[in-house]
């Protein structure tokens, strides 16, 4: 059944209709909402992720035995990301979560729970793990920090947001912010090749100086080479063309492609950007093109 957040009847509330459809894309001012959530001051909904939850008295050793992150030390309420990976070191899941002193409750890309539980299912054993969906929860994001509210008081959490000073804004501004910032997404700056250094997991998402979990081999191995197939770059788009290039579009140079768009979006100080996910040595003054577009790699840090 297709999602339909109740944040929807909200006041100027316009659904997205692509890749993050369920939610309000925007409340009728795009470029403000983005202004606004710069300063830290606004609330998304985010209602159509997914949250899945592990319960157990062993959950963090398992988890951390799993994935890349060091979990067996993580705190009550302090939150972090870690990874997934395939034998070959592929991502395969991206995981924002918190423990909460009892289970880790984490959200992830919307339709990719049952693929991830049905790994974590598989690697149970005789462990005290109980790894379900956690349905009734729901994903707000508040001056940049994620909370979990209950589904069915989603209405009254966001309410409270509003109240204490923060303003609406839809994924178009949340989605432009997170291109400015370089920050990836799985399944927009990823693809089934995709290793955790091209894209800054390194920073954010692995911990390399923990014990074996699957995929650490490659990890290891391109860390210590320092030479990974592919690197994600910000791009600067001509701004005199109307449309944006779609997810996927090929990034050429005078020839094969060297890449491919994972995000397109208007920022609003910025105008027209996206992220791309190219090769190595892609230079950087090179003169690019995405989907007939005029493109440029973009040197400074937003």
């Amino acid at each position: 059944m297709t999602y339909a957040s109740p944040l929807l009847a909200c006041a100027g509330a316009v659904p997205d209709d692509g890749a993050d459809s369920g939610v309000a894309a925007h409340y009728g001012d795009p470029l403000r909402e983005q202004r606004l959530a710069s300063d830290g001051v606004a609330v998304f909904d985010r209602s159509h992720r997914d949250v899945v939850r592990v319960g157990g008295a062993d959950r963090l050793s398992w988890l951390h035995s799993l994935t890349t992150q060091h979990l067996t030390s993580l705190l009550p309420g302090q939150w972090t990301q870690t990874l997934v990976l395939s034998p070959h070191g592929h991502v395969e899941h991206h995981l924002t979560l918190v423990d909460d002193g009892s289970t880790v409750l984490a959200h992830v890309e919307p339709g990719t729970a049952d693929d991830l539980l049905a790994f974590l299912d598989s690697m149970r054993f005789l462990l005290r793990v109980e790894p379900a969906r956690a349905d009734d929860l729901a994903v707000l994001t508040v001056g940049g920090a994620d909370r979990f509210v209950p589904r069915d008081g989603l209405v009254e959490a966001f309410d409270a947001a509003v109240a204490e000073g923060a303003t609406p804004a839809g994924l178009w501004a949340y989605e432009a912010l997170r291109v400015a910032r370089r920050e990836p997404r799985l399944g927009f700056e990823t693809d089934h090749r995709t290793i955790p250094h091209e894209v800054g997991w390194l920073d954010t998402a692995v911990h390399l100086d923990k014990g074996c979990y699957r995929g650490q081999e490659t990890v290891a191995r391109v860390h210590n080479l320092g030479r990974p197939p592919r690197r994600l770059v910000l791009l600067h788009l001509d701004g005199s063309a109307e449309r944006l290039p779609a997810h996927g579009a090929a990034v050429e140079m005078d020839g094969p492609a060297l890449g491919f768009v994972g995000t397109a979006v208007r920022h609003y100080e910025l105008g027209p950007i996206a992220t791309a996910l190219v090769k190595r040595n892609t230079p950087d003054d090179a003169s690019l093109t995405v989907d007939g577009i005029a493109a440029a790699v973009a040197l400074e840090t937003v």
